[in-house]
C-alpha cells in the first residue's frame, strides 16, 4: 500500500429534512424516472427494482466519459431506496476521479409530512475530496428541488 492509501479515509454525506408531503408522494418522486429527471437529472433505464442497472450522463473529464453507473441495491416501498453510484476513471484526479459510492434514501412518516434521510456513502479521501465537497453542496440543492417536485404531484 502506498502512503496515500494508508492515509485514506472514507466520508459520507448525510442530510436529513422533513418534507411537507405524504411519504407515498415523496416515494413517487424518488422512484419515477420522469420525476427523477426533474429534480436530479434524466436517468437512462431506471426502475425501482432490485438488481436493475441504470445510468446518468454528466460532463466528461479526462479519461472519464461522464457516465455514472448505478445499480438498485434495495427497494422497500415507501421506506427505503438504495443504489450504487460509480463513476470516474482511475487515471483522473480531481473532477472525474474514480468514485464507488452508495446513495440511500430513507423515508419515515411524521406528523409534518415525511422525514427524509439521504446518505451518500463511501467517498474515499483524498481521492474523492472534490466530489465530496461538490456533491455535499449539490445534494442540499437537489433536496430543495425534490421538495418542489413532490409538491407538484397530484
Amino acid at each position: 500500500m502506498s502512503a496515500a492509501e494508508l492515509k485514506a479515509e472514507t466520508q459520507d454525506i448525510v442530510l436529513d429534512e422533513v418534507l411537507p408531503h405524504a411519504t407515498a408522494t415523496v416515494w413517487k418522486a424518488l422512484t419515477s424516472a420522469q420525476l427523477i429527471a426533474r429534480w436530479l437529472m434524466p436517468p437512462t433505464g431506471f426502475e425501482a427494482v432490485e438488481g436493475k442497472t441504470f445510468t446518468f450522463q454528466i460532463k466528461p473529464a479526462g479519461a472519464w466519459d461522464g457516465v455514472i453507473h448505478c445499480k438498485v441495491l434495495e427497494v422497500v416501498p415507501n421506506r427505503r431506496l438504495a443504489y450504487a453510484w460509480k463513476s470516474g476513471h482511475e487515471g483522473n484526479t480531481g473532477y472525474g476521479a474514480l468514485l464507488d459510492t452508495v446513495v440511500t434514501w430513507s423515508l419515515t412518516s411524521v406528523e409534518a409530512g415525511t422525514h427524509l434521510s439521504l446518505v451518500h456513502s463511501g467517498f474515499v479521501t483524498p481521492r474523492n475530496e472534490l466530489a465530496y465537497r461538490n456533491m455535499s453542496e449539490g445534494w442540499a440543492k437537489i433536496l430543495r428541488q425534490l421538495d418542489a417536485v413532490s409538491g407538484e404531484i397530484k
